[in-house]
């Protein structure tokens, strides 16, 4: 049955870039591919452009159906498509996969030209600056001198500020949703857990684990569960599982009593069997680094002083991993610059996911701002 408003059936693109690549880190590679997928038409002006740029576990498959697995919705399939709020009956929209995913750009699970071998925990360490010099070399690719606007959630939003900063003149609008301008403490922290899950985990193997054709399973499933905790809000989970019995009364065991951890442990073993480790530690790790304050002695006002788009900055109340006052930081800041930005503070239940939800307010503020950008 199709989808409603659906952009239909997508096919994604493989791009080869041969050019060496200078990283952060001091590394390089020397090559990459990026995969992505495209939504709408170019206009002949080529300034109906739109980024999204993925979270920790997205990637390129942002909306629409695959020709290979009708079941596999786009990850903002809600939000992208003829009539949504990202009208691609008006907007050229382009998903990518990040270097370093393992969607089918380059990275972990890649084939090291060195060795003939996966590059594994060889891969370099890759930075959210990283990735939005890759998409500028995409965008490059694809004709595109300007984004109309880049939009992202959470890690999402980080690139689309880091657009602002790395490329000034190359993005109109800047849409930073549940996000932040740098981690706190408390985020590292849950980040280094999750992390050590996997690199404690026995098939880990210094992450090399495809030459001994296992994966870390167990490490991946508690990185899932760890992290989805801090997804959700405490009152979402009280709503939804309470401390609801399985089978009504207690187990007095080890075994799930509680649907709080049957639903967790299907999150972990559902993410343990599609996600790459060594994906995971790299991801967590541009979170963990991204602080575009850090060169200007912390002062976020002087970092986004270069900036020059326009920004829509959006919060949810009950989101306690990015909450609303780190959204306010950025909006603080930008005011300082004297910079045009629209700020919205949603209240959703849903916790940090509620970016990724088909709230009817959300939405709403989303079509009002984009629909209010010039082409």
């Amino acid at each position: 049955m199709p989808l409603e408003n659906s952009v239909g059936v997508v096919a994604p693109q493989r791009i080869r870039f041969n050019e060496t690549l200078a990283l952060k880190s001091g590394a390089s590679l020397p090559g990459f591919e990026l995969v992505c997928e495209t939504y709408g038409t170019l206009n002949a002006a080529r300034s109906n452009a739109v980024l999204v740029c993925h979270a920790l576990s997205g990637g390129h498959h942002v909306a629409g159906v695959r020709a290979d697995d009708a079941k596999d919705i786009g990850w903002w399939d809600n939000l992208v498509g003829p009539g949504k709020p990202l009208d691609t009956r008006r907007f050229f929209v382009v998903g990518v996969n990040n270097l370093g995913g393992c969607y089918g750009s380059t990275g972990p699970i890649s084939i090291n030209p060195q060795t003939g071998k996966r590059y594994g925990a060889d891969f370099p360490m890759v930075t959210v600056e990283d990735w939005v010099a890759t998409q500028a070399r995409l965008a490059d690719r694809l004709g595109i001198d300007t984004w109309a606007a880049v939009i992202g959630g959470s890690l999402g939003g980080m690139q689309a500020l880091e657009w602002t900063l790395q490329f000034p003149d190359r993005i109109r609008h800047a849409i930073v949703i549940a996000s932040a301008p740098k981690l706190s403490a408390q985020n590292i922290a849950f980040n280094e857990v999750a992390r050590q899950a996997i690199i404690s985990d026995p098939d880990f193997h210094g992450g090399h684990y495809g030459d001994y054709g296992v994966v870390p399973t167990n490490g991946l499933r508690l990185a899932r569960m760890v992290g989805h905790i801090t997804y959700l809000s405490d009152s979402q989970m009280g709503e939804k599982f309470g401390r609801q019995l399985r089978h009504g009364e207690p187990g007095f065991s080890y075994d799930v009593d509680f649907e709080i951890e049957s639903y967790l442990r299907y999150q972990g073993d559902k993410f343990a069997g599609f996600f790459d480790a060594n994906t995971y530690l790299i991801t967590t790790k541009a979170l963990d680094y991204f602080d575009p304050a850090y060169a200007y002695g912390g002062d976020l006002s002087a970092a986004l002083a270069r900036a020059k788009a326009q920004f829509f900055v959006a919060s949810f109340t009950t989101d306690w991993r990015f909450a609303p006052a780190r959204s306010r930081e950025i909006v603080f800041a930008l005011l300082h610059n004297r910079r045009r930005v629209a700020y919205a503070e949603i209240d959703c239940d849903a916790g940090h996911d509620s970016f990724l939800l088909d709230d009817a307010h959300y939405h709403d503020l989303l079509r009002a701002y984009l629909e209010n950008i010039s082409l």
